[in-house]
């Protein structure tokens, strides 16, 4: 059986049952995580034995995932499609980076690469969509509703199909088109498993609609942060996956600095949790990269509490702008966001709306690479990085790419 021991509230350190379902902490309505018996993984398994880098996706860590994949009990819960185990590509003549010396690289969530694995939905939303499902399904929920900006809706509605669930999804209507048409088509394909609504003008009024609409005819919940841990433990392969030993080394170790862009939040989360994991189990030490976290201009409530020293963001008037799965007015597990980011020495920092245009068309033009407007958030924001010395020469430095620019077709199309 898998290695958790409990859910803890974030904040209130309250344990729970892990296997009764739960929203948010009944303590104080902010989320809770999963919590896993180290102790006794490492006598069961030491030296890592639950490792198993062969194996081309997430589950490759076997025990110290929230489902064991080698054991039987936890393996008959899990669809596994592939996700997770993508390729960190390198990206130091990236002319930003080559002119400062920085050891660049790109988490490649989008696109397949041979020799890999490859999230199915070309998002890295099915890191945490895949624990979702397995959890549900370990659980006995049959039914299961999300609100999003997009890609964890298509993720979502994969899983459930894939796992013999029933799903809602709700959604801005401004979603990409490449993203609404696929939960549509699957809607359409499967009318009494998949429904579709759309919401908005942000994922604050899709979530109002299912909590109006669905929940109270039985449906699960697993909105970012609302379901019990289980999108951190997925996402928390991310941070693994950064920590690994590359191949033929037995070394695990970290970045200098991560580059993430920022919605929710719950793969700060999870990557944190994931290294914290790691050094419970002495395969790192107590460093940990600066946490980098980049949000649009146009919505960028962390950015906001981070730069006035708040300890939690306030919502903030959503704006318009590509990267939509940055476009979060606001978020209940922010704090722990912001607690992750102060602690790393790192910071919140917002990109124009411009920049993330010019820097998208840049990296086509340049790589051939088909990155997100997440990713090329991320990469626009290194000139105010080296500004503001978070970023520096010599200094091993991973950008995420949260996913494909074929997902966001046609609106970036004028920009390829």
């Amino acid at each position: 059986m898998s290695y958790v021991r409990c859910l803890r509230g974030l904040a209130s350190g309250v344990e729970y049952d892990a296997d009764v379902p739960m929203n948010l902490d009944p303590v104080d309505g902010r989320p809770v995580e999963m919590v896993l018996d180290l102790e006794r993984l490492a006598a069961e398994q030491p030296d890592a034995a639950w490792y198993d880098p062969t194996r081309r996706d997430m589950w490759r860590f076997g025990g110290l995932m929230a489902l064991d994949v080698r054991q039987p009990d936890d393996a008959r819960h899990i669809v596994a499609l592939g996700e997770g185990a993508t390729p960190l590509l390198d990206y130091a003549h990236h002319r930003v980076a080559h002119a400062a010396g920085i050891a660049l690289q790109v988490k490649e969530e989008g696109k397949a690469h041979p020799g890999f694995g490859a999230n199915p939905t070309q998002s890295f939303k099915d890191r945490g969509m895949a624990m979702v499902v397995a959890q549900a399904r370990r659980l006995g929920l049959g039914k299961l509703a999300v609100p999003t900006q997009g890609n964890a809706g298509d993720s979502l509605t994969r899983y459930a199909l894939a796992g013999g669930l029933s799903v809602v999804v709700a959604m801005p209507d401004d979603t990409p088109m490449p993203i609404q048409g696929n939960v549509a088509a699957a809607a359409h394909r499967h009318p009494g498993r998949v429904q579709l609504e759309l919401a908005g003008p942000t994922i604050r009024e899709s979530g109002a609609l299912l909590k109006e609409r669905y929940i109270p005819q039985g449906y699960f919940s697993v909105a970012t942060f609302q379901e019990p841990g289980w999108r951190i433990d997925g996402k928390k392969s991310l941070g693994l996956e950064l920590a690994e030993p590359s191949p033929g080394n037995t070394r695990w170790s970290l970045p200098d600095a991560v580059i993430y862009p920022t919605g929710g939040g719950t793969g700060v989360l999870g990557m944190w949790k994931a290294w914290d994991e790691l050094e419970a189990l002495g395969l790192i030490g107590s460093q940990r990269p600066r946490m980098l976290c980049v949000q649009s201009e146009a919505t960028a409530p962390l950015v906001r509490a981070f730069d006035g020293g708040a300890a939690d963001t306030t919502a903030v008037d959503a704006g318009q702008t590509l990267a939509t799965g940055l476009n979060v007015p606001g978020g209940v597990g922010h704090f722990r966001v912001l607690e992750i980011i102060r602690a790393s020495g790192g910071a919140a920092v917002a990109v124009s709306e411009a920049d993330i245009a010019a820097e998208l068309s840049r990296v086509w033009r340049d790589t051939r690479w088909w990155i997100s407007p997440e990713g090329a958030a991320c990469l626009a924001a290194l000139p105010q990085l080296l500004d503001r010395g978070l970023v520096k020469r010599g200094q091993r430095v991973v950008a995420v790419n949260t996913g494909s620019a074929e997902k966001y077709l046609p609106a970036l199309r004028h920009l390829l």
